[in-house]
């Protein structure tokens, strides 16, 4: 069994348990689970722990001797039905003998444990059971088991006292139990070195390479430094050539420091390896019989969120080879913390996709995520940075929200919150923090702190034992609050002991005993709480800590806070109300900068106990200092987007929680933060920058006292990538293959690094029965062609090549090794193939494609070449000729493209003997242009200077503008000399002729091919020096030929502009061949500036007609321009200047800007209206009317140049003619306006257009005659016209149907409506132009509606006219004296004739002698008391009624006799 090493110890050379990795440790116990052996270990074990013991180790040790029969190897491979591989079987861990027990280090020790454990549980159990058989109580018995552990427990405290009173005696300097040992691995491997260290205090271990300090977030996912249990461990992960070196490790403490040192030797597949055979196999296959390969791709990018959204991070992994049933382990971490599924983070694996979301982003989040993805052989990660900034602010100018909330120190009713201050302050200071809680279950939060504190720690009290919380913190300034914290995670508030219990399975031996039932003990009064101390103290409040007494009986305590002034002796009880139950006490309200004392008391049922030793004196104030500004910032440039920024870290910082790094772009002064989260080493990526733009950059430091002043800024830096070495060629061919020397061809690389390729090197190795040999240069010196002559080999053998390129970073990897080539002579005719194909100018159907003429020339000489063109995804049949017939070029523009289509392309030459081989194909080249391209432009300056100008918006710091001609670099300036500035470049010609027709290109290094061409022919160089020759015999260019126009005062003023004139022109003024000059007749001026050139005349005479010219001259530029002014041409010209000359004058004293008009308002009210200017207070306006002046009655007003006359109802005798008179002592001036005829005419139809447009839509109406239509307006004036329409039929008016007007409504009546009066009816007002109409329907169910309703309102009527009525002729009260007689009458009507009754209070009236009713003619109605007596006194009426209605009409009769009335 030994002679086999189990695979997971083969990763390092350390073979004992303790330094077995995590993953190995999870594999071993799967194998030990599935072991017989550990089911056997155990059930010895089970055995020995009940006999005791030394039982138990016995049992262990039979077991560890037991033997192992040896089995034959299984398949680990499983099989379906048809032997198809359908996934792996693991195999049961068979190791050395040493483990056959099947038992790790943690079994066995937890065995040991559980033996002693049974030990010391007999001997109690032994003495209880004496207590049983003597009969005594339960109570007894417990007491005394309480006492016994209680004393046994102050010994065990008193020897832990003596020992650290004795300190010395253990402390000893660091020892290495086990060094470290060297390795060498192989490339991209991973090794482990490990090492044991000893020493008291716990030595700090610091790993080294060459004597550097390593710093795992340095290189993120290169190194992990792991320490558990004194094992120390530097993991490397994907070793290379760098990591060969001298690693050092020291141990440090009190006592002394000790290093030792272990080499890692990386080696690579080289040399005499013939690199055909198959490469070592990582991980142990033997065991498996297969090997895992992962390759991560589509990995996630740097990524930039915000507070509050959603991310999501996921990569694409490939397995092979893919067993369906093999699920690999998939771990995230972030900054090499391993992430656990929560609320804020949930993983997903799909099977071939392994995805990370992180569902509500907070600043906590931001750091460096790393999949990891492990298999049974190896693993593999990938890594990048997550960004998460501030979320906008609730209120503008609020700072930013705190990160990392954590609870510490948790008791029963006391914990300590931290967090971590944001980055983002607002603009202005950060004066402090709120710390709010919530209880769980609850959503309320409630503030711990009435002020803000500034101290990022904070001590809550007031918790509620066994309640559990959360806590926020929320940042405030000056301009409000920010957004709260993330909450923290769930706390609760209880004993440590408590939750130490509640936490984990609890220990075989507490030392305690919790009573759980039985009567209270004999109350104690606690002894003095031990070893106070003040915890912590800032200028907002103390922390006090201690332990409790040792006597304090078997109840709970409390304690009681005390304090005193430094000085004095005067102890006052802090909290007086409610004593605390936790250890821990924080003071607030203390007077900053006084010192304080303290002491605690401890209390319970029993009462209060002696105090404890004071405290020392304690100044309230902050212990903890802000650290001072981290040192020199230094970036270094790093990808096209980040800059590497690190710094010296602040000087004597205590609690240091990491740095804030700021960035800003040179000039703007604004600073934005580039990380979110502190980070705690000296060097940092920002990502996010502007490519091409400088930044500068500054640090500050942070730890629980606040921010630190922002460091020095840094130089200022451009962001562009870092120059690297090349990638590879790659490509390698034969051009040419002599006795002893071959030609070789190979292409560019792919990526050259961001510098110029300033070369290349060739190695060549021979390879003798298919083993190569060694790598020998072929040249010393580097080679700018893509093509090289290796000389000195030897005829008929077998070689190798590879080249390296390099720049001004250093030489590249070099290419893979080419294929196996003969060195043999090349006899044949036809010429060797052409190489260093380059396509240039690639547009949506063009393309030029370049090459070089093969080295090979065969027989006779080239004489021309064949393109080949095919699509990239196509067969090799494909390929089909470009030209029909061969070129002589070494270049050829291709115009057959199709826009978004791959091709490549090959060429052939030819020479007399025929056509030879084909070159390389090409890279695949996409037919489309590209965004921005731009092309050669020709331009000609003032000066005749021909120019080709190019301008690239695309370039990069290190890019060149190349022209060339006919594809050949220009390197001459005799002819071309090339000028460059910024995004542009030119090429000028020095004396352009017929030597310089050809085709011109210019190319710009360093871009994504930016490139374009001209073609110079013998036409286009003809059109270009004649454009040139016009430039330098120039005419001075007009804006403008010569012009005449008319000022103020009617003065004639001739002009024209140059467009260009300097202020050395001339200027000559020509009126019919003779030269004018100044005078008073003529104004010449010319304005150098504008170019304006003008000459003013005062009036145009008669002598005056002809024409005129001005001539201009500039240095050589001469031009010319004539205005001719005779005929009508003159005369109309000189009458308007006349008129102009009159209107100056007019305009001398008071007159009209605008002359008398009228306006008609919405309101129908008319204004005569007119604008003066010129005016002032002496100026009289009158108004008249046919001549006659019109009085001011209110309604004239004079306001700012403006004149009213307003006519509120206008009518015809308002017409006539209106005349306003403007005068004062400088003149007068007259405005008439004509109201008379068609004047008033077209003013009232514009009233009428107002009046129309206010009408309302017609509208139906009911009466007893009819029906009515209607409409109204804003204002009627009689003289309105308007016309009704029936289906569009102008109505004639008839009794049955009438129209009128009443007040603002007109309305047309149709008495007796038929169905003939069905219809569209229509009301037109005449305007004088097109009038307008109103329109409405009446048929249908609106006619059948309205004649209903004129059905009811008729018959209403009717019954109206005639229901029976008394018309009158009744008194309301009748007075009579006794014995007299009455006779009363009325008027009746209705038709039919009414019935008439008389009634005496309510009851009817029979006619007899002595009342006398009478009813004649249908009319009159007479009612007779012949001899009135006092019962005739009360209340009558008569009731008179038909068909129609009934009606009634009361009176009262009052008799009275004579002898009452005296």
């Amino acid at each position: 069994m030994s002679g086999s090493i189990p695979f997971y110890q083969k990763q390092h050379r350390h073979y004992d348990r303790g330094y077995r990795s995590k993953e190995v440790g999870s594999a071993v116990s799967q194998y030990q689970s599935s072991s017989s052996y550990a089911t056997h270990s155990r059930a010895s074990a089970s055995r020995s722990a009940s006999r005791g013991l030394s039982a138990s180790y016995s049992g262990l040790e039979e077991s560890r001797l037991s033997p192992i029969p040896k089995r034959a190897k299984p398949t680990h491979l499983a099989m379906d039905k048809e032997n198809q591989i359908i996934g792996y079987v693991v195999p049961i861990f068979r190791g050395s003998q040493e483990y056959a027990s099947g038992l790790s280090d943690t079994e066995e020790a937890r065995m040991k444990e559980s033996a002693g454990y049974m030990a010391r549980r007999n001997l109690f159990t032994s003495g209880l059971e004496m207590e049983r058989t003597e009969q005594t109580s339960r109570k007894v018995s417990m007491r005394q088991s309480a006492e016994h552990i209680s004393l046994s427990k102050r010994i065990y405290e008193n020897e832990e006292y003596h020992k650290c009173m004795n300190e010395d005696s253990l402390m000893h300097a660091p020892e290495f139990v086990i060094k470290p040992r060297s390795h060498t691995v192989w490339e991209k491997q991973c090794v482990r070195l490990h090492c044991t260290v000893s020493g008291w205090p716990d030595p700090r271990v610091i790993w080294y390479k060459n004597n550097v300090t390593i710093d795992p977030m340095a290189r993120p996912g290169k190194y992990k430094l792991q320490s558990s249990y004194n094992v120390h461990s530097l993991q490397i992960d994907r070793c290379d050539f760098d990591d060969t070196a001298q690693y050092r490790v020291s141990a440090m403490n009190s006592r002394g420091e000790l290093s030792t040192f272990a080499s890692v030797v990386v080696k690579r597949f080289k040399g005499e390896v013939d690199e055909t055979l198959p490469m070592p196999r990582h991980g142990i296959v033997s065991e498996y019989g297969i090997t895992f390969e992962t390759h991560i791709v589509d990995g996630f990018g740097v990524s930039f969120g915000r507070e509050g959204e959603t991310m999501s991070l996921g990569a694409m992994v490939i397995i092979s080879p893919n067993l369906a049933r093999y699920q690999p382990e998939v771990q995230w971490y972030r900054d090499d913390v391993l992430l656990q599924p929560s609320k804020w983070c949930q993983m997903h694996w799909s099977g071939d996709k392994a995805t990370l979301t992180l569902t509500h982003l907070n600043k906590e989040d931001e750091g460096l995520y790393t999949l990891r993805i492990t298999t049974k052989t190896k693993y593999e990660t990938y890594s990048a940075y997550v960004f998460v900034r501030d979320a906008d602010a609730e209120v503008e100018g609020a700072p930013g929200a705190p990160l990392d909330v954590t609870c510490q120190d948790a008791n029963k009713d006391y914990v300590i919150v931290t967090w971590k201050q944001p980055a983002v302050d607002g603009g202005n200071s950060i004066l402090g923090y709120f710390v709010d809680r919530c209880e769980v279950g609850t959503t309320h939060w409630s503030q711990c702190n009435d002020t803000p504190i500034k101290f990022a720690r904070f001590p809550v009290t007031g918790l509620v034992e066994g309640r559990s919380y959360t806590f926020r913190v929320r940042a405030v300034n000056k301009s409000g609050m920010s957004r709260p914290s993330r909450t923290s995670e769930v706390v609760a508030a209880m004993d440590p002991a408590d939750r130490a219990r509640m936490r984990g399975t609890s220990a075989p031996w507490t030392g305690q005993i919790i009573v759980t039932e039985e009567e209270p003990a004999e109350g104690v009064v606690p002894g003095r709480p031990k070893e106070l101390e003040v915890a912590e103290a800032t200028k907002n409040y103390v922390v006090l800590s201690w332990k409790p007494p040792g006597e304090r009986g078997h109840e709970g305590i409390m304690y009681y806070v005390e304090k005193c002034v430094s000085g004095t002796d005067s102890w006052q009880r802090v909290n007086t109300e409610i004593p605390v139950k936790s250890p821990r006490y924080a003071l607030f309200d203390l007077a900053e900068g006084k010192a304080y004392r303290f002491r605690v008391r401890c209390c319970n049922s029993a009462g209060v106990g002696e105090p404890s030793e004071a405290t020392e004196a304690t100044t309230v104030g902050d212990k903890l200092d802000i650290p001072s500004a981290p040192g020199r910032v230094v970036p270094t440039r790093n990808t096209a987007t980040s800059v590497v920024v690190s710094w010296e870290a602040s000087r004597n910082a205590k609690e240091l929680v990491g740095y804030y790094i700021e960035a800003s772009i040179v000039g703007s002064k604004t600073f934005e933060p580039c990380n979110n989260k502190p980070v705690k080493t000296t060097r940092f990526i920002c990502h996010g920058l502007v490519t091409g733009e400088s930044y500068v950059f500054r640090v500050k430091a942070l730890n629980a006292a606040g921010l630190s002043e922002c460091s020095q800024e840094s130089e200022a830096i451009e962001v562009k990538a870092a120059i690297a070495s090349p990638t590879p060629p790659y490509g390698i061919s034969i051009l040419e293959c002599v006795r002893d020397s071959m030609v070789l061809a190979w292409k560019q690389p792919t990526f050259i690094g961001g510098a110029d390729i300033t070369g290349y090197f060739v190695d060549y190795r021979e390879v003798i029965n298919g083993v190569p040999g060694k790598w020998h240069e072929a040249n010393v010196k580097a080679v700018s062609d893509r093509a090289y002559r290796v000389s000195d080999l030897k005829e008929n053998r077998k070689y190798q090549f590879q080249v390296r390129a390099a720049n001004m970073a250093g030489v590249g990897i070099p290419s893979l090794p080419s294929e196996t080539f003969i060195c043999e002579e090349w006899t044949i005719a036809v010429p060797g193939p052409p190489h260093d194909l380059q396509v240039t100018e690639v547009r949506a159907n063009t393309l030029v494609l370049l090459f070089k003429p093969p080295v090979y020339q065969g027989r006779d000489p080239v004489n021309g070449f064949y393109i080949d063109i095919k699509e990239a995804d196509a067969e090799e049949e494909a390929w089909r000729g470009v030209n029909e017939k061969a070129i002589s070029t070494n270049y050829m523009k291709i115009k057959i493209l199709k826009e978004g289509e791959t091709y490549v392309f090959r060429v052939r030459a030819q020479n007399k003997a025929g056509v030879g081989k084909a070159s390389e194909p090409t890279e695949p080249v996409l037919a489309e242009t590209k965004p921005g391209t731009t092309e050669i432009v020709v331009d000609i300056d003032d000066d005749g200077v021909i120019s080709m100008n190019f301008a690239c918006s695309n370039l990069t710091p290190d890019s060149k503008f190349v022209w060339s001609k006919n594809y050949k670099e220009i390197t001459d300036e005799t002819r071309i000399t090339v000028a460059t500035s910024g995004e542009k470049s030119k090429a000028i010609f020095n004396m352009p002729a017929e030597d310089d027709i050809g085709i011109y290109s210019c190319a710009v290094t360093h871009t994504n091919g930016e490139s374009s061409s001209y073609t110079l022919s013998a036409e286009e160089l003809r059109k270009l020096l004649e454009i040139s020759h016009d430039h330098k015999f120039p005419i001075i260019p007009l804006k403008t030929e010569l012009a005449v126009e008319l000022q103020e005062k009617g003065r004639v003023r001739f002009w024209l502009q140059a467009e260009k004139i300097s202020a050395n022109g001339k200027i000559q003024y020509v009126f019919n061949d003779n030269t004018l000059s100044q005078g008073e007749k003529y104004k010449m001026n010319f304005n150098k500036d504008t170019g304006v050139i003008e000459m003013i005349m005062e009036s145009l005479l008669q002598e005056d007609e002809g024409t005129f010219t001005f001539q201009l001259q500039d240095g050589k530029a001469t031009n010319q321009s004539s205005l001719v002014l005779i005929g009508e041409v003159f005369k109309q010209l000189q009458k308007e200047s006349e008129f102009m000359c009159k209107e100056w004058h007019r305009k001398q004293g008071p007159h009209f800007v605008e002359y008398l008009s009228y306006e008609v308002t919405p309101e129908c009210c008319v204004f005569l209206k007119c604008k003066v200017g010129n005016i002032k207070k002496e100026t009289v306006a009158l108004w008249y009317k046919d001549g006659r002046e019109v009085k001011g009655d209110g309604n004239l007003t004079f306001t700012e140049g403006v004149l009213n006359l307003e006519i509120a109802q206008i009518s015809k005798k308002d017409a006539g003619v209106y005349e306003i008179v403007m005068k004062d002592d400088r003149g007068k001036d007259t405005s008439t306006l004509n109201l008379t005829e068609q004047g008033f005419r077209d003013l009232m139809n514009e009233m009428f257009s107002h009046i129309a447009k206010s009408s309302t839509a017609l509208k139906i109406q009911s009466t007893e005659e009819g029906i009515r239509l209607y409409s109204f307006v804003s204002y009627y004036n009689e003289a309105l016209q308007v016309t009704w329409h029936h289906k569009d039929s102008a109505i004639a008016f008839t009794d049955r149907i009438k129209s009128g007007v009443v007040g603002e409504q007109l309305w047309l009546q149709i008495t007796e409506p038929t169905e003939k009066d069905k219809g569209k009816y229509a009301i037109e007002f005449h305007d004088g132009k097109g009038g307008l109409k109103r329109t409405v329907e009446l048929a249908g169910q609106a006619f059948d509606d309205a004649y209903a309703e004129f059905q009811r309102l008729k018959a209403a009527a009717i019954a109206e006219r005639n229901r029976a009525r008394v018309a009158g002729g009744l008194p309301d009260v009748v007075t009579i004296q006794e014995l007299k007689a009455l006779n009363l009458t009325c008027n009746i009507s209705g038709d039919p004739v009414p019935e008439v009754v008389w009634l005496k209070n309510e009851r009817e009236i029979v006619s007899d002698d002595h009342y006398i009713m009478k009813f004649e003619s249908g009319k009159y109605a007479s009612f007779t008391i012949t001899t009135v007596n006092t019962t005739d006194s009360g209340k009558y009426s008569i009731l008179v009624k038909n068909k129609y209605g009934t009606e009634s009409a009361d009176f009262t009769i009052s008799v009275f006799s004579p002898d009452s009335k005296k």
